[in-house]
């Protein structure tokens, strides 16, 4: 027996919450005191990947809640922190403040290589515009200025430069390459 398979032995030994978690993966934490031992314990949720039965162990959701969470990742939405959840469930962050200890906030680049782009310091306008959620006057806007000041160094400079919402670049990230 490896030391660090003796040492889980004698964990779950004196913390019955151990043995559970370590035992039956599909416990459901009882009380947000429990939660609390868990995330002492080294349990996550990874919010960006969880199903419908890893929310469902989590204390207080609902399984239409864990369900409302699972289809909007599916539908890629990516939950960046507590607030983001709490929007997306129609309640306070301060509700889901609780679970917080659990709670991973991974990223995943969904969309890497399958998506087309295009370049950013060679695109045209028309080429620009059919880029979904960009307006054909910011096409037209991004290329004035690049005839202006110059090549974009980045989505950050193109950002600066033209006063872009955090938003709408975050939408381009996976369309515009330098």
């Amino acid at each position: 027996m490896t030391m660090f398979k003796r040492w889980q032995s004698l964990r779950a030994q004196f913390n019955p919450l151990a043995s559970h978690l370590a035992v039956d993966p599909s416990y459901r934490l009882r009380s947000y005191h429990e939660l609390a031992q868990a995330a002492q314990l080294g349990f996550s949720l990874d919010v960006n990947r969880a199903t419908v039965d890893d929310w469902l162990r989590l204390p207080g959701l609902s399984i239409r809640q864990a369900q409302g969470l699972v289809r909007l990742r599916q539908g890629g939405v990516q939950f960046h922190c507590l607030e983001d959840l709490a929007a997306a469930l129609g309640v306070s962050a301060g509700s889901l403040s609780p679970l917080a200890p659990v709670l991973s906030f991974c990223y995943y680049e969904e969309h890497q290589g399958t998506l087309p782009s295009v370049s950013l310091n060679q695109a045209s306008t028309q080429q620009l515009g059919a880029i979904p959620g960009l307006p054909l006057e910011l096409a037209q806007a991004m290329v004035q200025e690049r005839s202006r000041g110059g090549p974009y160094r980045d989505l950050a400079d193109l950002q600066r430069r033209l006063g872009l919402p955090s938003d709408l670049v975050r939408s381009l990230l996976y369309y515009l390459r330098p």
